[in-house]
């Protein structure tokens, strides 16, 4: 995921592209329907929104445009120590969050006693290991993620390593050494789409450098957009936009063509979405759903995934009927979105708040 605009003395306040914070969110909420649905349906061709795990290219390519943005023009004033802070204090108490709620549903998780499995001292080590985003993936039973506590938090750990590149490296780099990371970054993901008939990859051990080709060219062209100024002004508002976006999700899974249609999307298609998404504006009707969108999109996207484990250990012991997932799965999202806000108010963002009135006393000194 990606920081929002912020005001500020260190994170200067700019007026921002709104409408990217609700596109933002409805990824978010995508994401959290497609891990449900493949549980459902682990064949990708009966999933409705088979699709769904390109959300995440999506916000890889939302993340280099926004870190473009906001810090291209201070970031060697910044410097590297006070950077790695900011991004820390935005990133890093909901890691710590869905760590926690991931060890406590590992524990008390109703259908399934892992824990018993496992013991103290290796929960401690998979709690540890998530907390500090050092993958670990050593549980055949959670198919091997790299952080087995919270899912998710694999392409949270591919965000720190494109954010450290780019305090170090990438601010300074030229639009052409940024079209060349792109170049081999697109051709990366044609190779694994060719060889592994999806870019479902990055989330496990086996996959685990999938997840740097995807965040390499959706990062760089998020970048790209935004140096070279590719916004396409346009007046097709949240709703329109939403509506090209949630195409991308609900293509139908092709087995003979997907190989071809996923980088084709996440190379071309994502990253018009975000040039559109940065040339539109919102009506006044639209300004609180969005607001929503975006001030949840984090906290959801951070927060679901230790309920997903549970709801796979109801599915494997209860064996529920279809008709009967049906009503759970919706009610079950809508509890996950008014915890996501929750958590996101009055946890995340007092946290956030707290830190960053520290960095900016400590500034003033």
């Amino acid at each position: 995921m990606q920081e929002k605009f912020v005001d500020t003395k260190l994170l200067n306040s700019k007026p921002h592209f709104e409408i990217l914070d609700g596109l933002r969110g409805l990824a978010a909420l995508i994401i959290v329907i497609f891990h449900f649905m493949e549980i459902i349906f682990p064949d990708f061709n009966n999933n409705l929104i088979s699709h769904g795990y390109l959300a995440v290219d999506f916000f890889f390519c939302l993340s280099g445009f926004v870190i473009a943005y906001a810090y291209d023009s201070r970031i060697a004033d910044m410097g590297l120590k006070t950077f790695i802070k900011v991004r820390l204090i935005r990133l890093q108490p909901l890691v710590i969050i869905g760590s926690v709620l991931g060890l406590l549903t590992f524990i008390f998780d109703p259908f399934n006693n892992l824990y018993a499995t496992y013991g103290f001292k290796e929960t401690a080590l998979l709690f540890i290991t998530s907390v500090f985003m050092i993958p670990y993936p050593v549980m055949p039973e959670r198919f091997f993620n790299l952080f087995s506590f919270n899912a998710p938090s694999w392409s949270l750990f591919w965000e720190y390593f494109a954010n450290i590149i780019y305090a170090t490296i990438l601010f300074k780099a030229t639009r052409k050494v940024l079209t060349s990371l792109v170049i081999l970054g697109a051709l990366a993901l044609f190779y694994i789409a060719w060889n592994y008939g999806n870019l479902l990859g990055g989330w496990s051990g086996s996959t685990f450098f999938h997840g740097l080709a995807r965040i390499s060219f959706s990062f760089s062209i998020g970048m790209l957009i935004y140096r070279s100024n590719w916004i396409i002004k346009n007046n097709l508002g949240l709703l329109g936009l939403s509506g090209l976006l949630l195409l991308v999700f609900f293509i139908p899974h092709f087995e003979s063509y997907n190989y071809f249609i996923e980088p084709i999307l996440v190379v071309f298609y994502l990253p018009v979405i975000v040039s559109l998404g940065a040339g539109a504006s919102l009506t006044k009707n639209q300004n609180k759903i969005n607001k929503f969108s975006g001030d949840i999109s984090y906290p959801l996207y951070m927060v679901h995934y230790p309920f997903i484990w549970i709801f796979l250990s109801y599915v494997t012991e209860k064996e529920p009927s279809k008709s009967e997932l049906w009503w759970v799965i919706p009610i079950a999202v809508f509890l996950l979105i008014c915890f996501a806000y929750l958590v996101s108010k009055y946890i995340d963002s007092p946290i956030r708040r707290y830190f960053t009135n520290k960095i900016k006393a400590s500034a003033n000194h």
